[in-house]
């Protein structure tokens, strides 16, 4: 199995993602090609003492950055690390990929270079999050502000094959976000998309889903359009950071508290660590012929390495093949 990284994407972009890489080929015992600028990845690699041995570089000359149109991956920068690694994937040279990148041009080189599967109307990001029982699929979280009933229907349907295969979870239990647990409630496009997935017999439908509950571990796959999902998201993230950060400050207000901070440190480390995005590696783009990964804009190199970890157990799941199998049976 080899995974395509992108090199350049990312705010920490390359020394981090090149950690994370030469991480992963240790750790996961996997092919690695890393794309973009070779001199440069070989020049920060001697410089930090990383070794590059056993994994493979692919020169592309330029990077697409946050002040490129979302086109410019398949236009003016074709060649960028970005570029390269999809048509990469594309023309079977790399299985999967994972890139920290921004998420416009990603998605826009994703649909348009590895394609989309036979049936899919739009393909989804899917960000596993922590819940307080288990983890769950967001499924928009930020490719499509806008939708259609349709559209959050597959958005459940392959949230549901996702968590199946990676996760495990025997029949996932499919919610929709929504501003109340009732059936009525909502727009017109949440009371349409409860009537299709209701009747859709591939997926395990539980109802409408208010956002307090979501934490809560009520349901395996959170269907929502991507701007409602984004917002999510980012709020649930920033949550985490603030909670953190007040009980922080609570811990060392005191000698008393400092002392009770020594007794529960192993504990807080276990929690802030199910807490931590970074242990689920970055966010599925479910719906295209091929695994593509987008990994979070700030990722460090342990977020690079469960990333390329995650391409590699979806590689492996049959996601894809088992989408198509169920978009040409309905």
């Amino acid at each position: 199995m080899k995974i395509a990284v992108d090199a350049f994407g990312g705010d920490n972009a390359p020394l981090e993602i090149i950690r994370g890489a030469e991480r992963a080929k240790s750790e996961l015992k996997v092919e690695i090609v890393l794309v973009g600028q070779t001199d440069i990845i070989k020049a920060e690699a001697e410089r930090n003492g990383i070794s590059l041995d056993g994994l493979e570089l692919a020169d592309a000359p330029s990077v697409v950055d946050m002040s490129d149109e979302a086109k410019a991956v398949i236009r003016k920068k074709a060649d960028s690390s970005m570029g390269v690694m999809l048509r990469m994937v594309a023309e079977g040279k790399a299985d999967a990929c994972v890139s920290a990148g921004p998420t416009g041009a990603y998605l826009m080189g994703a649909t348009t270079i590895v394609k989309r599967i036979k049936g899919v109307k739009r393909p989804a990001l899917g960000a596993v999050m922590p819940g307080i029982k288990n983890p769950f699929i967001l499924v928009d979280c930020g490719a499509n502000s806008e939708v259609r009933p349709e559209m959050l229907e597959q958005f459940g349907l392959m949230g549901s094959i996702y968590m199946k295969n990676i996760y495990g979870v025997t029949s996932p239990r499919v919610g929709l976000a929504n501003n109340g647990a009732e059936e009525g409630k909502g727009t017109d496009l949440q009371r349409a998309a409860y009537s299709l997935l209701a009747k859709n017999s591939a997926v395990n439908f539980t109802g409408n889903i208010e956002g307090r509950d979501i934490p809560e571990g009520v349901c395996d796959v959170v269907v929502t359009d991507g701007f409602t999902g984004n917002l999510i998201l980012k709020t649930v993230e920033g949550m985490a950071i603030s909670v953190f950060s007040m009980l922080k400050d609570v811990l060392m207000e005191s000698m008393r508290s400092k002392m009770a901070a020594m007794m529960l440190k192993p504990g807080l480390k276990r929690l802030k660590s199910k807490m931590d995005y970074s242990e689920y590696g970055g966010a599925p783009l479910i719906g295209l012929t091929k695994p593509v990964v987008k990994a979070h804009g700030s990722s460090d190199a342990n977020a690079i390495k469960n990333a390329i970890r995650q391409a590699m157990l979806w590689t492996a799941a049959g996601v894809t093949e088992e989408i198509a199998k169920e978009l040409r049976a309905n």
